[in-house]
């Protein structure tokens, strides 16, 4: 059962538990909660009675129901406090325990999982779904199985002191559940519908904070609000559409609720007239009548959220069951040689990046990779670091297969520049300390002198701690380019990855920041890319890559001899560099 309810709700195995226990206690709750109409029972028998039948005489006083009433009372507020931390305390824990699992689960997939999602997609997921499943739970799911259980019980109790008038009470019930099955798939498209229009508009908004400087640069603001708009309106409409229809049902499904107590009357009035019962049972079974329907009118209540709940639980699931990126933990190669051999990638099935490229990049050695745009530099280095799993063929780090390596284990021997640096919301020396964050202050300063960066710090209102806004917005892109180089040179791996890691430099702190990456590079295994061929002239080995394959490969004067493409390309940007001497 534990599992089947870890699978339908998506939930850890001690959610499962803490939801059976909630289930438990609300049921509980549900019960003691007609203690105030067995109270009136009692207290109807004991002194309707005797009026009723002057043979039957009163059995206990005031005092005695003084204290019972004060005894239920203590029953329902302790029952009612331990339901309380069974499902808000857990469910919230619950709650948090989901969006850690699920940024764990992130952490683990392949980086070609992110460039198919949308950041706002993964941010609702973890944020906004969750939210709504932690409503949900605390406020409905364990209420409707309790009120299912409850009424089962009750019932059974009721049919036995009279089958007649509790027939009379419960034969809507069926009814009410009927009209709630036959609406829930067409709630469920609903739903679904316009759970997509709301990530839409999320994506939307989400493009538009991060192409702010291309919209209004163009002049695209009226264009995009437009749009917006358009998409906000359809979203309204579908939220209206769905809102309306899940009340007119759940107004049906009450409706049908309130035929019960109609029919409790008509046959009690029968039973009554035919001397079946006596009349302190017909007023029992109204008492109840006014109260049996709480349970079911709160999950009906509640309805929307329940039906809302299977979209948002199968995007859980669909999460959860992403293949995620494994391999061992022990590892200590004994060099640090990268090889390709025969390796075949694709992005998206039909569209080749790489076919059937094979080199080697020797420790101690830099290996640069030129050649054309889209012709696969970037994409071999990332595989190198396995970013990304390979389609056919190996990429081997001294003899063992990256795809065997666990990432996070692969990655500790690995600093990397790329062309699009990332920084965070914190200050410059936090920023750099991401390369090792048990680094001194004295040692994040040394390395940002290596790369160019201290000169400009120190210009900074609070110096190293100055906070540099979110991915650096107050910071040139040489600058950001400087800390991220830094942050490299103080992570000190055994392979460095540059990736166009002076592509935002000017030529002058170009030559400045190049004693920094000798620094950084010198004894490790290395490989560049760079469009700017002086930057690999002294480079051991060049690769050309050229539509997904290697076209050429060897030293730079070797390959200069050929009259080949890298040949070519060195000329064209000699001619460039004449041109604007």
């Amino acid at each position: 059962m534990f599992n089947i309810l870890e699978k339908r709700f998506a939930l850890t195995h001690k959610g499962t538990k803490d939801f059976v226990k909630g289930v438990f206690f609300t049921t509980l709750l549900d019960i003691v909660l007609m203690f105030p109409a067995v109270f009136v029972f009692l207290f109807l028998e004991d002194y309707i009675r005797p009026i009723i039948n002057p043979s039957a005489a009163i059995t206990n006083g005031l005092w005695y129901y003084t204290l019972l009433g004060v005894i239920f009372m203590i029953v329902m507020w302790a029952i009612a406090r331990l339901q309380y931390r069974s499902t808000f305390t857990t469910v919230y824990d619950e709650s948090a325990n989901r969006r850690i699992s699920l940024a764990e689960k992130l952490r683990k997939l392949p980086l070609a999982f992110f460039g198919e999602k949308n950041l706002s997609d993964l941010t609702s997921t973890i944020m906004d779904d969750s939210t709504e499943l932690e409503h949900t739970f605390s406020h409905a799911v364990p209420q409707m199985f309790a009120s299912i259980i409850s009424m089962v019980l009750i019932g059974i109790g009721m049919f036995f002191y009279n089958w007649q008038l509790s027939l009379a009470l419960f034969w809507v019930i069926p009814f009410a559940a009927i009209v709630i099955l036959i609406s829930k798939k067409l709630l469920h498209n609903e739903f679904q519908v316009n759970y997509q229009n709301k990530r839409d508009v999320s994506e939307q908004i989400q493009e538009g904070l991060d192409t702010i400087q291309e919209i209004k640069s163009y002049n695209r603001e009226d264009a995009y609000l437009n749009e917006l708009q358009q998409n906000l309106n359809i979203y309204e409409k579908q939220l209206i559409k769905g809102e309306l229809l899940a009340g007119g049902l759940v107004n049906t499904s009450q409706s049908l609720l309130k035929l019960g107590l109609a029919s409790v009357i008509i046959v009690g009035v029968q039973l009554l007239s035919a001397g079946t019962i006596d009349l302190f049972m017909y007023l029992i079974f109204l008492v109840i009548a006014s109260r049996i329907y709480s349970p079911v009118n709160e999950v009906f209540n509640n309805l929307a959220a329940l039906f809302y709940l299977d979209i948002r639980i199968n995007r859980m699931n669909e999460m959860e069951a992403l293949p995620i990126q494994q391999g061992k933990t022990n590892f200590k190669p004994e060099n640090y040689d990268i090889e390709f051999r025969n390796v075949c990638f694709s992005y998206q099935t039909g569209k080749q990046v790489l076919q059937n490229v094979s080199f080697l990049a020797k420790q101690g050695e830099v290996t640069a990779l030129v050649g054309p745009s889209g012709g696969g530099k970037s994409t071999s280095v990332k595989l190198a670091a396995r970013f990304w799993d390979i389609d056919k063929g190996n990429i081997l780090l001294g003899g063992y297969d990256v795809g065997t390596i666990d990432p996070e284990t692969l990655l500790q021997y690995y600093s990397v520049v790329f062309q699009d640096v990332v920084l965070f919301n914190a200050s410059v020396i936090d920023n750099i300390r991401v390369g090792k964050m048990d680094a001194t202050d004295e040692e994040v300063i040394q390395v940002a002198k290596l790369a160019q960066c201290d000169e400009f710090i120190c210009k900074m209102y609070n110096g190293y701690q100055t906070v540099i806004g979110e991915n650096g917005e107050t910071l040139s892109g040489g600058e950001r380019q400087r800390i991220s180089i830094a942050r490299a040179l103080l992570k000190n791996a055994p392979i460095v990855l540059l990736d166009e890691a002076t592509a935002s430099l000017d030529v002058e702190n170009e030559t400045k920041i190049q004693a920094g990456i000798s620094a950084l590079i010198k004894d490790k295994t290395v490989l560049i890319i760079a469009h700017r061929m002086r930057t690999v002239t002294n480079a051991g080995k060049i690769v050309v890559l050229e539509n997904g394959t290697v076209a050429e490969i060897g030293s730079p004067d070797e390959l200069k001899k050929q009259n080949g493409i890298f040949s070519k390309m060195v000329e064209r940007q000699m001619a460039v560099q004449s041109i604007y001497r």
